[in-house]
């Protein structure tokens, strides 16, 4: 009998469970029955039965919530897992799982939930889905503020991670002041000289670099490099990270002189630090064949993207991201050689990988639409280009907003296909917008 009674209750719901405890524990049949100790007129198996049903209600309510904890645990590190593997899709939708657990089982402003949060923000936004991160990021920084206070490093995190989205997407007058705040909250908690204030230098510098404020970035660029060396040494990777950054600035002002010798260094530092195979080792060489191709150096250009796009496909496999954007290097470089061939099949190539593995909606494959349309216009198949710059340009505006830079670009793009095509009204009022958009 009592195994039955045991089992029934087992059956019962969380709420019906949690009334049968309120009736045992309130009620002054059960009061007295439990502060005044056992009648000796009723058998002590009676007695026994009432405390293992209470014990049995009591366990049946909590176990649900710690079987709960352990499959939010199992689910995050799934997402976890399938983040790395690059299963961007799967990966999402295990992590909106794990989010929905987290909410039931710790409530809405519980840190695990500023987790899965955080977590399913940065696979949307690898994704390109930037509308839907934004609310997600937003939460993310009400919890922490809530439970750590607005000084703290972790609120920090969460300033940045909005304000690298806000960068992502143009909108540089929002993320100026976050970046600002994630520099002054470091800056106090954690002294001028620690590296995570270099790391707010080099995010800060690289909003201004993206508005053409070169001068204050590179002041920013060399205080970052300046702590970095002193608190790491001069061959840790954060260092070769700001060297990267500041010889990308001197390149985007044309100052290729001052930039190779610092591309050269990050290189050195990658090799020795990390091995010749590492995709850091990767980045550095096709960020120094981009400077030899600007400077018109192109048998040596060649030469390092090749080794770079052996190392991603050797280590990363010939379907990733890094491997696309190599191939759409070394396309230019065959473009501005005149291979055209080679190009088109190298575009065609990293867009069909980048819309494999980030979805035919994501920037990056705007942007190798635009390379190919750019191909196609140069050799006069205007009509092949034409869809190209369209379909690049919507992509843009729905991911990005209507006035980005990318989109912009795209715009004028497209005036110039309009103009070959002696569509001169047309590419007039296209590169109207486009220079509305530049003027805000």
């Amino acid at each position: 009998m009592m195994k039955t009674l045991v089992n029934t209750i087992r059956k019962l719901g969380w709420c019906i469970r949690l009334y049968l405890l309120y009736v045992f524990f309130t009620l002054p049949k059960w009061r007295s029955l439990l502060s005044n100790g056992v009648n000796t007129v009723r058998p002590l198996t009676s007695y026994m039965a009432k405390v293992v049903l209470i014990m049995v209600l009591v366990v049946s309510v909590t176990l649900p919530v710690y079987a709960q904890e352990i499959l939010w645990k199992e689910l995050k590190a799934k997402t976890d897992t399938l983040y790395q593997q690059e299963q961007y899709s799967e990966a999402i939708s295990v992590g909106k799982e794990a989010l929905k657990i987290a909410e039931e089982t710790f409530g809405s402003t519980h840190p695990n939930v500023g987790t899965s949060l955080n977590t399913l923000a940065l696979l949307l936004q690898t994704r390109g889905k930037y509308a839907e991160v934004e609310p997600l990021y937003r939460r993310v920084l009400k919890i922490d503020e809530k439970i750590l206070g607005r000084d703290n490093p972790k609120v920090a995190t969460a300033l940045n991670n909005l304000a690298g989205l806000f960068r992502a997407q143009g909108k540089y007058a929002e993320a100026e002041p976050l970046y600002k705040r994630v520099l002054k909250t470091d800056e106090k908690v954690l002294g001028p000289a620690h590296p995570n204030v270099a790391t707010a230098l080099n995010n800060l510098a690289l909003l201004y670099q993206d508005q053409g404020k070169y001068t204050e970035a590179e002041l920013l660029y060399n205080r970052a490099l300046k702590i970095d060396e002193k608190a790491l040494g001069s061959e840790h990777p954060n260092v070769a990270s700001t060297l990267t950054n500041l010889a990308g600035l001197f390149q985007a002002r044309g100052k290729y002189a001052e930039a190779e010798p610092l591309y050269k260094r990050v290189l050195e530092i990658a090799e020795k630090a990390l091995g010749p195979e590492h995709p850091n080792v990767a980045s550095a060489l096709n960020n120094l064949a981009l400077l030899f191709q600007a400077r018109g150096k192109y048998a040596e250009a060649e030469s390092l993207y090749n080794r770079a796009l052996k190392i991603y496909e050797k280590v990363l496999g010939p379907e990733h991201p890094n491997v696309a954007s190599t191939l759409n290097n070394l396309a230019g470089l065959f473009r501005a050689r005149g291979n055209y061939a080679g190009a088109e099949s190298l575009y065609n190539r990293a867009l069909k990988t980048d819309e494999k593995v980030l979805g035919p909606e994501h920037p990056n494959v705007a942007s190798t639409l635009n390379n190919l349309a750019l191909l196609y216009q140069a050799q006069g198949k205007y009509a092949e280009a034409e869809p190209l710059y369209k379909r690049a340009l919507k992509i843009y505006e729905k991911a990005l907003g209507t006035e980005h830079p990318k989109v912009a670009s795209t715009l004028n793009n497209l005036a110039g296909l309009c103009q070959d095509q002696g569509k001169n009204a047309e590419a007039e009022e296209l590169a109207e917008r486009a220079k509305e958009i530049r003027s805000k």
